[in-house]
């Protein structure tokens, strides 16, 4: 081979490289540089007891874009975790669905790849859910964990169109109740954290499964659950607003009916959690329950200073 054909290859190599990225399957998410940005003080979630969970650090350009726990049995994401920007919630369909071969080989070279036209290998299908595992199926959509109308890069965006990011969801949820709650959260944050905004998105299960060929193939979810942390938000908004800071979850059932998303505490959330997960006790989903260094008095929780507890009481200095 020439040395103009190896380096032509090489620059094609490398170029296919950058544009598609990486997104690695690691020990931990400390072991990639960078990996643990979209994590509220670096620190993952903790509690989470099943060996057989993969843990993705989900890249794309060259570039970290979000955490993904992954249940290679059930082939779909426990949980993704990532950073909120601010954006306008419009929607792309124009990016390629992508899938991950590190789930499948360990001396994969970390790329992130689109499915391809023809035929995908069977290891592959054995570790992830494949685009047919959604092709037939009338009754779910694919469901983004980390939703691309929560991102405004363009690359933020595309990263999100992994199948390692996604669940069946029942359509009338996911086109419904779901989305509202995503709309109404990016509205939140954009107008009231000042601050850097993470979010956890996940799901549990309880063995019901999306069948092909005969075979158990995608698990379905049975309740959808988000979380945020901002500690830096406003604190001259509105009490209504305030409340729902530094912290606020959202619980739902994956259901075409009674499928109302309640929003709840993180630390509501948890208690319900631990009882449909299989998490230990000291099961935690924000560093230290997101204290914000710099706390909010108590008394600015309040409305106005009539709605205090009656045995309260603070120093005016």
């Amino acid at each position: 081979m020439s040395p103009s054909v190896i380096l032509l290859t090489l620059a094609i190599t490398i170029l296919l490289s950058e544009h598609w990225g990486t997104a690695t399957v690691v020990e931990d998410f400390n072991h990639v540089e960078r990996c643990k940005d979209t994590l509220y003080m670096g620190t993952p979630p903790r509690g989470f007891r099943n060996s057989r969970l993969k843990k993705i650090c989900q890249h794309y350009a060259g570039k970290p874009r979000y955490v993904t726990l992954f249940d290679s049995k059930n082939r779909i994401p426990v949980y993704s975790a990532y950073t909120f920007k601010k954006t306008e919630g419009d929607r792309r369909v124009d990016y390629p669905w992508m899938y991950e071969p590190q789930l499948a080989e360990l001396d994969g070279n970390g790329n992130m790849m689109p499915f391809p036209t023809g035929y995908l290998h069977m290891k592959f299908e054995d570790s992830q859910a494949v685009l047919n595992d959604y092709s037939d199926v009338v009754l779910y959509e694919r469901g983004h964990l980390n939703p691309d109308q929560h991102q405004s890069d363009p690359q933020d965006r595309a990263a999100t169109y992994t199948l390692t990011n996604v669940v069946p969801e029942i359509r009338e949820f996911n086109i419904g109740p779901w989305r509202e709650h995503e709309e109404r959260i990016r509205v939140r944050l954009n107008n009231f954290c000042r601050g850097t905004a993470y979010i956890i998105t996940g799901v549990t299960t309880t063995g019901n499964m999306i069948r092909r060929n005969n075979q158990d193939r995608v698990g379905i979810p049975e309740d959808v659950w988000s979380a945020y942390c901002c500690a830096e938000y406003d604190r001259n908004a509105p009490h209504n607003i305030r409340i729902h800071f530094p912290t606020q979850a959202a619980l739902a059932k994956n259901t075409k009916e009674g499928n109302r998303v309640q929003e709840l505490t993180v630390q509501d959330l948890e208690n319900y959690l631990t009882n449909k997960m299989a998490i230990d006790k000291n099961f935690q989903l924000f560093y230290d329950n997101c204290n914000s260094p710099s706390p909010l008095p108590p008394y600015l929780h309040y409305a106005k200073l009539s709605d205090l507890p009656s045995d309260y009481s603070f120093v005016i200095v």
